[in-house]
């Protein structure tokens, strides 16, 4: 059993019984408290949204292949939105008790067949929506996420008055409208017992920011 907790921009926190796992903590970006957590592993899909907080245990910052505790780690060389070319963020498939999530950060709109390859079959894809040249749009998004197939989309980095974005961001509703799909209640956690236990049908669980 494990949570998702949403944090604002492209931050999220996942928490096991042995491990939090805290995705792109460096919130002074969007103007808010970079994420601290003791003992945490920091996972950053590009170099700008990592901290050098010494209470991480474990900094993750490029491709390549992880475990710790009860959690599996792949990491994915990708092109960042704002890039023409060049590696310089990392996707990652992230694997606990045997559901499968793709974490994709802000990447260029296309994903080649090695790269989809490389992050197989998934049941959640955490993917940014806010578009206007600064991370994936509505329609990107959505393009993404019919490639990748899940059973559940949580979406991240859309419109949020209390943030600084740097880039005016659009409403989730955008995102939603344009991948057509049914939209659960908002929740603080996004709680994920067993594989079993997830929408049989792609749906998306919208988390409020904590």
């Amino acid at each position: 059993m494990f949570d998702i907790e949403y944090k604002g921009a492209n931050t999220i926190i996942i928490s096991t019984k042995k491990a939090v796992v805290v995705v792109d903590p460096r919130l002074s970006v969007a103007g808010l408290k970079d994420i601290t957590v003791k003992d945490g592993v920091q996972l950053a899909t590009e170099a700008r949204l990592a901290t050098d907080d010494p209470a991480y245990r474990l900094y993750i910052e490029s491709p390549g292949e992880y475990e710790v505790a009860d959690v599996s780690i792949h990491g994915i060389a990708a092109q960042r939105h704002i890039d023409a070319e060049g590696s310089a963020a990392t996707i990652y498939q992230v694997s606990i008790a045997g559901v499968r999530m793709a974490i994709l950060g802000n990447i260029a709109p296309r994903l080649s067949d090695d790269q989809l390859e490389e992050i197989g079959v998934v049941d959640i894809v955490v993917i940014p929506v806010g578009g206007n040249g600064y991370t994936l749009d509505a329609t990107s998004a959505a393009s993404l996420v019919r490639q990748l197939e899940p059973k559940v989309v949580v979406p991240v980095h859309y419109a949020d008055s209390t943030l600084a974005y740097e880039v005016p961001q659009e409403e989730l509703e955008v995102f939603t409208a344009e991948l057509g799909a049914p939209v659960d209640d908002a929740v603080v956690k996004y709680k994920i017992k067993t594989a079993a236990n997830l929408p049989q049908a792609l749906t998306v669980a919208p988390i409020t920011r904590s």
